[in-house]
């Protein structure tokens, strides 16, 4: 029998919180009998008293299982109460749409409230009906909850037209944000994508300003039609950060005048070669 992100997450909320372990199967029983709302608010407002708030432990192997259920589902960084909560709403069967519940919760939640609501969004029912909360948080001042969003979450790979997930890449390097953690980066990559980024590259060092070496990931694939050797020719002249993503870009790009721009870095081509460069470990080698 298949594995469900349900009974991986009541597993896991579970086994953390053995002397919880009665209580929970209970409260999830009756969640799963009743069509009465207010037991499930009561039961969202009491977990994390009864549960506490501190991450959710997860093996190597559970994250294989996490994403076995659901092809990149992604629940590390979850908290322990968030992920009991999520298991709630996966079980509650109310007299109306999820979509009109989910509506109410997002309305009334708190910032870390809405953080847990969004990293669920990917496995709730009926996830297409969910755009329009779906669209206030990522319009959110508030970083964390914009990241539940797009962080390890295949909600925006599976359900964005090219528009929204366009500007969502657009938001996150805005704000500085990594788009590393996003489920479905190179699969979803663009060639309007890679002109939107290219020209808010030049915008940035027409202002002075820096520029993300994350950003040449979703322009490589695309140099050649959105002629983006002149500006891949100056990263490769900046930092070493920024020179290792030049060169992952134009070996993704490995088109004639890729390969010739490689020519003149051959020491960072050969980092890439031997696997000593990728781009994540790009802010590593930044950070020292």
């Amino acid at each position: 029998m298949p594995v469900t992100s349900l009974a991986l997450l009541r597993e896991w909320v579970c086994r953390q919180t053995p002397e919880q372990a009665y209580w929970l199967k209970t409260q999830y029983a009756r969640l799963g009998e009743s069509a009465n709302e207010r037991d499930l608010h009561l039961f969202l407002g009491l977990a994390p008293r009864r549960l506490g708030k501190q991450d959710l432990i997860l093996s190597p192997t559970d994250l294989a299982l996490a994403n076995q259920a659901y092809p990149g589902w992604n629940p590390s960084g979850w908290s322990l109460d968030g992920a009991a909560r999520i298991a709630a709403l996966l079980i509650f069967q109310g007299p109306r749409p999820f979509p009109a519940t989910f509506q109410d919760l997002v309305r009334t939640a708190d910032a870390r409230e809405l953080v847990t609501l969004y990293r669920g969004l990917a496995l709730y029912p009926q996830p297409q009906l969910l755009s329009f909360e779906v669209g206030e948080g990522l319009r959110s001042n508030m970083r964390a909850v914009f990241e539940s969003i797009v962080h390890r979450n295949p909600y925006p790979r599976d359900h964005f037209d090219e528009h929204r997930w366009n500007h969502m890449v657009l938001k996150a390097l805005f704000i500085g944000s990594r788009l590393g953690p996003f489920v479905g980066l190179d699969e979803r990559a663009n060639v309007e994508l890679a002109r939107i980024l290219l020209d808010y590259a030049q915008e940035r060092w027409a202002a002075g300003r820096q520029v993300s070496p994350e950003l040449w990931r979703c322009i490589g694939p695309f140099a050649e039609s959105v002629s983006a050797y002149e500006a891949l020719e100056r990263a490769l002249a900046g930092t070493p950060d920024e020179r290792g993503a030049a060169t992952l870009a134009l070996i993704a790009a490995d088109t004639p005048s890729a390969r010739t721009l490689l020519l003149t870095t051959p020491a960072t081509t050969a980092l890439v070669a031997e696997g000593r460069i990728n781009w994540d470990n790009l802010t590593l080698l930044e950070a020292a």
